[in-house]
């Protein structure tokens, strides 16, 4: 079952106080953003998801083979229209006990059928103002159980942005994407 804002809440709450459990192999995955509310709202931002569900917006997450034992991950946020695809890749890492999901992209890339159409690197961010996700709860498919069928998730992740905002992603394959 997918959690609603209040559900969501209230995991939040206890986060906080007793940290999410949310681990470094409970990210590994190809994560499609769902539901996003602004911050203060009950109510999903509508117009926002649907554009962002639109766009095949996905978050990846695998292991940074560079940083393994510091808990480091390699990142890749991207949104797609039919063959354009727009994607920020860069690297991230766990951090403290509830934890945060702290991060930076290093590459912009423009992508049309998979070909490379423009790259750019991007600079690094000020370290105040780094971008993170607050990791508040996760659920994976527990072992037996069927894979998804015909697009529904039986995962999902739930993090509070630097901004404010809460997002919701359903898991859409537990393997590791480069």
């Amino acid at each position: 079952m997918i959690p609603d804002a209040q559900q969501l809440l209230e995991r939040e709450r206890h986060s906080r106080q007793a940290g999410s459990g949310v681990n470094l192999a409970a990210l590994i995955g190809s994560w499609r953003l769902e539901r996003i509310w602004s911050k203060g709202s009950l109510r999903p931002a509508q117009f926002g998801a649907a554009l962002l569900r639109g766009l095949a917006a996905r978050l990846q997450l695998a292991p940074d083979e560079a940083a393994a034992e510091a808990g480091g991950l390699r990142l890749v946020n991207s949104v797609r229209l039919g063959a354009l695809e727009l994607r920020f890749e860069g690297v991230g890492r766990l951090q403290g006990r509830r934890p945060l999901l702290v991060f930076r992209f290093d590459r912009l890339l423009l992508l049309l059928g998979g070909r490379v159409l423009m790259e750019r690197a991007l600079p690094p961010p000020d370290p105040l103002r780094r971008p993170f996700f607050a990791l508040i709860a996760s659920q994976r498919p527990g072992p037996g159980e069927l894979a998804p069928l015909m697009g529904s998730s039986l995962g999902w992740l739930a993090a509070r942005g630097r901004g404010g905002g809460l997002a919701l992603w359903l898991l859409e394959s537990a393997e590791a994407t480069k």
